[in-house]
Protein backbone atom coordinates (compact mmCIF):
# COMPACT_ATOMS: atom_id res chain seq x y z
CA UNK A 1 0.00 0.00 0.00
CA UNK A 2 1.01 3.53 -0.67
CA UNK A 3 1.20 5.73 1.85
CA UNK A 4 -0.92 8.99 1.58
CA UNK A 5 0.52 11.91 0.61
CA UNK A 6 1.10 14.76 3.74
CA UNK A 7 -2.00 16.06 5.07
CA UNK A 8 -3.02 19.41 3.80
CA UNK A 9 -5.34 20.81 1.16
CA UNK A 10 -4.38 20.48 -2.20
CA UNK A 11 -5.76 21.76 -5.69
CA UNK A 12 -7.14 19.94 -8.04
CA UNK A 13 -4.62 21.09 -11.45
CA UNK A 14 -7.58 21.57 -14.09
CA UNK A 15 -4.05 21.21 -17.39
CA UNK A 16 -3.48 18.06 -16.09
CA UNK A 17 -6.71 16.69 -14.99
CA UNK A 18 -9.26 15.34 -16.34
CA UNK A 19 -13.57 14.88 -16.09
CA UNK A 20 -14.44 12.44 -18.60
CA UNK A 21 -17.66 10.51 -19.49
CA UNK A 22 -19.06 7.92 -22.03
CA UNK A 23 -22.89 6.68 -22.67
CA UNK A 24 -23.80 4.01 -25.27
CA UNK A 25 -25.30 5.69 -28.73
CA UNK A 26 -27.41 3.52 -30.29
CA UNK A 27 -26.88 1.07 -27.93
CA UNK A 28 -23.94 -0.02 -30.70
CA UNK A 29 -21.18 2.05 -29.37
CA UNK A 30 -20.49 4.59 -27.02
CA UNK A 31 -19.80 8.34 -26.87
CA UNK A 32 -16.67 10.14 -25.10
CA UNK A 33 -17.14 13.43 -23.76
CA UNK A 34 -15.40 15.60 -21.12
CA UNK A 35 -15.71 18.78 -19.73
CA UNK A 36 -12.81 21.47 -19.92
CA UNK A 37 -13.38 23.34 -17.22
CA UNK A 38 -13.85 22.26 -13.35
CA UNK A 39 -12.42 23.35 -9.73
CA UNK A 40 -11.43 21.34 -6.54
CA UNK A 41 -9.75 20.46 -3.82
CA UNK A 42 -8.84 17.45 -2.42
CA UNK A 43 -8.17 17.52 1.83
CA UNK A 44 -5.83 15.36 2.32
CA UNK A 45 -6.25 13.76 6.46
CA UNK A 46 -4.19 11.46 8.68
CA UNK A 47 -6.37 8.84 7.66
CA UNK A 48 -8.53 8.25 4.55
CA UNK A 49 -11.47 8.64 6.26
CA UNK A 50 -10.38 11.80 8.09
CA UNK A 51 -9.93 13.24 3.84
CA UNK A 52 -12.73 14.70 1.72
CA UNK A 53 -13.05 16.16 -1.97
CA UNK A 54 -15.06 19.35 -3.40
CA UNK A 55 -15.60 19.90 -6.83
CA UNK A 56 -17.11 22.30 -9.22
CA UNK A 57 -17.83 21.94 -13.07
CA UNK A 58 -18.63 24.17 -15.34
CA UNK A 59 -21.41 22.89 -17.48
CA UNK A 60 -20.87 24.83 -20.13
CA UNK A 61 -17.56 23.29 -21.08
CA UNK A 62 -18.59 20.11 -22.13
CA UNK A 63 -17.52 18.78 -25.20
CA UNK A 64 -17.76 15.98 -27.29
CA UNK A 65 -16.12 17.12 -30.40
CA UNK A 66 -19.13 17.37 -32.63
CA UNK A 67 -20.71 21.41 -31.96
CA UNK A 68 -24.42 20.28 -32.45
CA UNK A 69 -24.05 16.98 -30.07
CA UNK A 70 -22.76 19.29 -27.34
CA UNK A 71 -25.63 21.95 -28.17
CA UNK A 72 -27.60 19.50 -27.88
CA UNK A 73 -26.18 18.06 -24.17
CA UNK A 74 -26.31 21.95 -23.17
CA UNK A 75 -30.49 22.23 -23.96
CA UNK A 76 -33.18 21.61 -21.43
CA UNK A 77 -32.84 17.56 -22.30
CA UNK A 78 -29.57 16.84 -20.95
CA UNK A 79 -28.15 19.37 -18.85
CA UNK A 80 -30.25 22.35 -18.66
CA UNK A 81 -27.22 24.55 -19.06
CA UNK A 82 -29.46 27.87 -18.15
CA UNK A 83 -31.06 26.93 -15.10
CA UNK A 84 -27.94 24.49 -14.16
CA UNK A 85 -24.57 26.10 -14.67
CA UNK A 86 -22.55 23.78 -12.49
CA UNK A 87 -22.49 20.21 -11.58
CA UNK A 88 -21.09 19.63 -8.22
CA UNK A 89 -19.20 17.03 -5.99
CA UNK A 90 -18.90 16.94 -2.64
CA UNK A 91 -17.44 13.82 -0.62
CA UNK A 92 -19.49 12.92 2.42
CA UNK A 93 -17.30 9.66 3.48
CA UNK A 94 -14.03 7.77 2.08
CA UNK A 95 -13.40 4.52 2.93
CA UNK A 96 -10.35 2.44 2.45
CA UNK A 97 -11.26 -0.71 0.38
CA UNK A 98 -7.37 -2.16 0.69
CA UNK A 99 -4.01 -1.44 -0.84
CA UNK A 100 -4.30 2.00 -3.20
CA UNK A 101 -8.36 1.52 -3.18
CA UNK A 102 -10.94 3.22 -1.71
CA UNK A 103 -14.45 4.15 -1.85
CA UNK A 104 -15.41 7.33 -2.18
CA UNK A 105 -18.90 8.19 -1.45
CA UNK A 106 -20.15 11.59 -2.93
CA UNK A 107 -23.22 14.04 -3.19
CA UNK A 108 -23.28 14.44 -6.61
CA UNK A 109 -25.58 17.56 -8.19
CA UNK A 110 -26.56 17.38 -11.37
CA UNK A 111 -29.29 19.53 -12.90
CA UNK A 112 -30.25 20.24 -9.35
CA UNK A 113 -30.65 16.99 -8.29
CA UNK A 114 -28.57 15.08 -5.60
CA UNK A 115 -27.91 11.92 -4.97
CA UNK A 116 -25.35 9.93 -2.90
CA UNK A 117 -23.14 8.03 -5.38
CA UNK A 118 -19.74 5.90 -4.78
CA UNK A 119 -16.55 6.05 -7.04
CA UNK A 120 -14.29 3.73 -7.29
CA UNK A 121 -10.85 5.41 -5.92
CA UNK A 122 -7.67 4.84 -6.47
CA UNK A 123 -4.19 6.52 -5.01
CA UNK A 124 -1.97 6.86 -7.55
CA UNK A 125 1.32 8.06 -5.30
CA UNK A 126 2.71 11.66 -4.28
CA UNK A 127 5.95 13.21 -5.08
CA UNK A 128 7.47 16.41 -5.59
CA UNK A 129 5.84 18.54 -8.36
CA UNK A 130 7.72 20.52 -11.02
CA UNK A 131 7.77 24.04 -8.76
CA UNK A 132 9.95 23.88 -5.84
CA UNK A 133 8.31 22.93 -2.41
CA UNK A 134 5.60 21.93 -4.42
CA UNK A 135 4.16 18.20 -3.63
CA UNK A 136 1.80 16.87 -6.27
CA UNK A 137 -0.87 14.04 -5.88
CA UNK A 138 -2.91 11.55 -8.41
CA UNK A 139 -6.23 10.04 -7.81
CA UNK A 140 -8.40 8.05 -10.02
CA UNK A 141 -12.26 7.91 -9.84
CA UNK A 142 -14.83 5.91 -11.81
CA UNK A 143 -18.59 5.33 -11.20
CA UNK A 144 -21.65 4.51 -13.20
CA UNK A 145 -24.62 6.80 -12.79
CA UNK A 146 -28.51 6.19 -14.22
CA UNK A 147 -29.17 9.30 -15.70
CA UNK A 148 -32.52 9.58 -15.75
CA UNK A 149 -32.23 9.88 -11.42
CA UNK A 150 -30.54 13.14 -11.83
CA UNK A 151 -33.73 14.55 -13.98
CA UNK A 152 -32.18 13.80 -17.40
CA UNK A 153 -34.99 11.75 -19.31
CA UNK A 154 -34.62 12.32 -22.88
CA UNK A 155 -36.20 9.51 -24.35
CA UNK A 156 -35.47 9.28 -27.65
CA UNK A 157 -35.79 6.32 -29.67
CA UNK A 158 -35.80 4.88 -33.05
CA UNK A 159 -38.76 2.83 -34.90
CA UNK A 160 -37.37 -0.85 -33.52
CA UNK A 161 -37.45 0.95 -30.33
CA UNK A 162 -34.18 1.36 -28.87
CA UNK A 163 -32.74 3.69 -27.42
CA UNK A 164 -30.79 6.55 -29.36
CA UNK A 165 -28.84 7.18 -26.21
CA UNK A 166 -28.26 4.97 -23.30
CA UNK A 167 -29.51 5.33 -19.55
CA UNK A 168 -26.32 4.56 -17.92
CA UNK A 169 -23.38 7.08 -18.01
CA UNK A 170 -19.84 6.12 -17.21
CA UNK A 171 -18.31 9.01 -15.12
CA UNK A 172 -14.10 9.01 -14.93
CA UNK A 173 -12.14 11.38 -13.13
CA UNK A 174 -8.43 11.70 -13.51
CA UNK A 175 -6.55 13.92 -10.77
CA UNK A 176 -3.42 15.53 -10.83
CA UNK A 177 -3.30 17.82 -7.50
CA UNK A 178 -0.35 20.02 -5.89
CA UNK A 179 -0.43 21.70 -2.19
CA UNK A 180 2.76 23.96 -1.13
CA UNK A 181 4.91 22.48 1.37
Amino acid sequence: MTALPTPGVYTVDAVHSGVNFSVRHLMAAKVRGSFTEFAGTVTIGATAEESSVEATVQAASITTNNEMRDGHLKSADFLDLENHPTLTIKSTKITATGGDKYTLTADLTLRGVTKSVDFDLEFLGSGPGMAPGVTVAGFEATTEIDRREFGVNFEGTLENGSLVVGNKVTIELSIEAAAQA
